[in-house]
């Protein structure tokens, strides 16, 4: 029972720090991270052929080396029994505060819609620009609004939710994995030529490890919205996105939000055709502030939920003790 106590205690400090100051400005461990990352690919993605078995035995080789260790010592510390009370504290706070990115993901929405106020639709352009993958040139605002939207939904699972789910299920060590894990997706999980092979663990293995957090956020815009829409996209639509945890998440929140969302886009000069996801008007930019409270309700429902498990086991533990 004390160590769930802790859980909810390194819960409530480590959204009230984001909130409060948000991602450290400086000297990030996850810049660092990134940076051993990128010189142990060009060391290790060196066999010939893209689709060879060697890239991929290569890749999931760096994979088990940048990720297994560090949640392995925080696992063997957090479990052997000799830290203080205080420092059980510390250490779950100081895992989970790094391992999300709540008012990181706000800022980006809100810069956007900040500068289509101020500035107008090119101002917007270049923000959505610096948290998405397509072309913004040519958008409109209604093409703004829906990339917008889109990265605060999906982002909202993997830089949130899916992190306070493995902290939940494994302590810090289980946020910790799953931030690192997620990290390398970011960067080698891409069907190119070069990642196609040697990123095939990192993209499974981060699949897998955001399978449930994300059917739980998918459940919870649900929930917070238009929930029998929302609920409808899910069934009907994720399926045809290309994001196997994406597509629930995006679909069910744009059935909540109540507005569509996907559709084709330029990458890199190259048009890709997208499913439509959710129901209802063309996105706009005040859609983006509601996508946002999405997620902020999303998070009080997620941490209310726990502390509601913490009081139902507190109190029955006082009992049976």
């Amino acid at each position: 029972m004390l160590t769930v106590t802790v859980l909810a205690v390194a819960v409530i400090l480590a959204f009230l720090l984001d909130r409060l100051l948000g991602e450290p400005r400086r000297l990030h461990p996850l810049v660092g991270f990134g940076n051993l990352a990128m010189w142990l690919e060009r060391r290790c993605n060196w066999w010939r052929g893209s689709e060879s078995v060697g890239r991929l035995v290569l890749g999931g080789l760096a994979w088990l080396l940048l990720v297994v260790p560090l949640p392995l010592m925080i696992a063997l510390v957090w479990f052997s029994g000799e830290l203080s009370l205080l420092a059980e504290i510390l250490l779950a706070v100081i895992a989970l505060y790094l391992s999300i990115g709540w008012q990181s993901l706000r800022e980006h929405g809100l810069s956007v819609v900040e500068a289509f106020s101020r500035e107008g639709l090119e101002a917007a352009r270049e923000q959505v620009s610096r948290i998405v993958s397509r072309d913004t040139d040519a958008m409109d605002e209604s093409a703004v609004s829906r990339a917008t939207i889109e990265s605060m939904l999906e982002n909202g699972s993997d830089a949130i939710f899916a992190p306070f789910f493995w902290f939940i299920l494994a302590g810090p060590a289980g946020a910790v994995m799953y931030r690192l894990a997620n990290t390398l997706d970011a960067m080698w999980g891409y069907r190119t030529e070069r990642y196609a092979a040697f990123g095939f663990v990192s993209a499974k293995l981060d699949d897998l490890l955001n399978w449930a957090p994300a059917r739980l956020t998918a459940l919870s815009y649900a929930l917070l919205g238009h929930t029998a829409t929302a609920l409808r996209c899910w069934k009907q639509q994720a399926a045809d996105c290309a994001s196997p945890n994406g597509g629930p998440v995006m679909c069910s929140g744009a059935g909540g939000l109540g507005i569509e969302l996907g559709g084709g886009a330029y990458y890199h000069g190259q048009w890709q055709s997208r499913p439509t996801m959710g129901a209802g008007r063309a996105a706009v930019i005040r859609d983006i502030n509601r996508s946002i409270q999405l997620v902020d309700k999303t998070v009080m429902l997620w941490i209310g939920s726990w502390l509601t498990v913490w009081i139902v086991i507190w109190v029955k533990g006082s009992v049976f003790l």
